[in-house]
């Protein structure tokens, strides 16, 4: 696990903007916190491609010291969720959302690896332009052989994936290369010296007067951290047998890992996906897994430190390009694509706004046009429908004639599914257009839920049928939708005139005595 993790914590810790010696501590720190304090037996934490997309733009706004304020924050934020027992609401993010928000982040991991690929100095806030400005750069001064590490460590570590998945073939083609760049005249940029072990604790980084810029990012960061972790606690309870992992706990463990972290000069955490994925293949159940793979990463930073520092950051690019690769699942992409039209517009919104934004924005957007869609879906199951009265309907002994004139006087309309603000509109076009009788029958025996804006559409109904001359009787109200009704007053006039029912039989009863008045 620990061989698998070592290139990822240096290239996520490169592309945060804070070193890949802040990736190795995050991994060992949050590593071990996490797995003591969290929800989840098989859950591994570190620096992620997700978490790093957010921190480039904090790290060009506020600098390391902003960073390392937003992950203390965002702690704090997190274990606040814990308590708060939010863990549970994960569930409701709907899958085109997930899938939209990884492809895009994804694409972005891959982007943001481009200046280092081509062996180029540049740097900014929004990757589109980052990479726009090295292929430029690039152009004018080519840099073949960055080119050449980048390319080939990523198709090792993708052919050799699907070859040997049990190797780890990202520490394979990251060390070739090394050696490669360290026996040639190759003249590329390395990592650089890391320290022999972790830096003392320091609360240098606190300034308050910063704090409420930096509020808006540590929520965002709070936000990413606790939705892939929940998230990849769910894959990893789908991956093995009897595991379930608990949210609130595992959003308390990010929280202490995430407070600690900053302490020692790491980028905030978060649960890893991939690593994740590899700690369950190979065969953990327990916590110990975890934290065996991050105090093999300390040992590394203990004793391997001068070699580390010689990997060219253009052998990073490569991993990095290829685990970006290997998120995309493709098969999951094109099933969600094609199963409705609402989840292909979810999913390729997500997607287009966490290349273009950020990853916040992108899931807000993705759960508000999820939402609306879902509601537009909901509201078209409302229906009103007229109801035919039989012979057995009408009490008592009738002719034909009177029977059919008792027919021609009532109407009923049964109200089916949800009445609340998307349909109400709608149903009450369609009651204003009752032809004229002398009584019309609401049977609400079978509405699912209703809401004030549906109250006060049953109100308005009632009153323009009234101000016609129209008798209302109602059936079928349900005790848990009286005091919506009562709100607003929908109902008052009617029952005042006892014309309130609790079946249809004594509704239409009723309705033969009006009209025989």
């Amino acid at each position: 696990m620990a061989i698998v993790a070592l290139p990822l914590a240096l290239g996520f810790g490169q592309t945060s903007g804070l070193g890949a010696e802040a990736g190795l501590v995050t991994a060992i720190v949050a590593g071990v916190l996490a797995a003591l304090f969290g929800g989840s037996n098989l859950q591994v934490s570190g620096p992620t491609g997700a978490m790093t997309v957010v921190l480039v733009p904090i790290v060009a706004q506020h600098g390391p010291a902003g960073v390392l304020m937003v992950g203390l924050l965002a702690g704090l934020l997190l274990m606040a969720l814990a308590v708060a027992r939010a863990g549970r609401y994960m569930r409701y993010v709907p899958a085109p959302v997930v899938e939209g928000f990884t492809v895009g982040i994804a694409v972005v991991i891959a982007l943001q690896q481009v200046p280092f690929a081509l062996g180029v100095d540049v740097h900014g806030e929004r990757v589109i332009g980052v990479a726009f400005d090295a292929i430029v750069a690039f152009g004018r001064n080519p840099d073949w052989g960055a080119v050449g590490i980048a390319v080939g460590v990523a198709a090792v570590m993708l052919i050799g994936a699907r070859w040997r998945p049990v190797i780890p073939f990202s520490l394979v083609a990251v060390a070739l290369a090394t050696i490669l760049v360290e026996m040639t005249s190759l003249t590329t940029a390395h990592i650089g010296d890391l320290p022999r072990g972790l830096p003392l604790p320091s609360l240098d980084f606190l300034h308050l007067s910063e704090l409420s810029h930096l509020i808006g990012p540590a929520i965002a960061v709070a936000a990413l951290a606790a939705l892939e972790s929940l998230l990849s606690a769910t894959v990893a309870d789908g991956m093995s047998v009897g595991q379930r992992h608990d949210p609130d706990r595992e959003l308390f463990g990010q929280g202490v890992a995430n407070i600690a972290v900053p302490m020692f000069g790491g980028v905030p955490a978060t649960a890893a996906i991939a690593r994740t994925a590899v700690n369950v293949r190979s065969g953990a159940t327990s916590r110990l897994a975890a934290i065996s793979h991050a105090l093999v990463l300390a040992a590394v930073v203990f004793a391997l430190a001068p070699l580390v520092g010689k990997i060219p950051l253009a052998a990073l690019a490569g991993v990095l390009i290829a685990t970006a690769v290997r998120m995309i699942e493709v098969g999951s992409v094109h099933a969600l694509a094609r199963s409705t039209r609402s989840d292909a517009i979810v999913l390729v919104l997500t997607f287009a706004a966490t290349v273009v934004f950020d990853l916040v924005i992108a899931v807000l957007l993705g759960l508000a046009v999820a939402g609306a869609l879902a509601l537009r879906a909901v509201a078209k199951q409302a229906r009103l429908d007229q109801v035919p009265l039989d012979a057995d309907d009408l009490p008592g002994e009738h002719s034909d004639e009177e029977h059919a004139l008792l027919v021609e006087h009532i109407v009923a309309y049964r109200i089916d599914g949800p009445l609340f603000f998307a349909a109400a509109h709608r149903f009450l076009l369609e009651l204003s257009e009752v032809a004229d009788v002398q009584v019309v029958i609401l049977r609400m025996s079978r509405v699912t839920t209703i809401d004030a804006t549906g109250a006060l559409v049953i109100k308005d109904a009632v009153d323009r049928l009234t101000a016609r001359g129209v008798k209302v009787l109602i059936s079928g109200v349900k005790p848990g939708q009286v005091q919506a009704l009562d709100s607003v007053g929908a109902i008052a006039a009617v029952r005042a005139a006892g014309h309130v029912f609790d079946t249809t039989p004594e509704a239409i009863s009723a309705a033969h005595q009006l009209v025989r008045r």
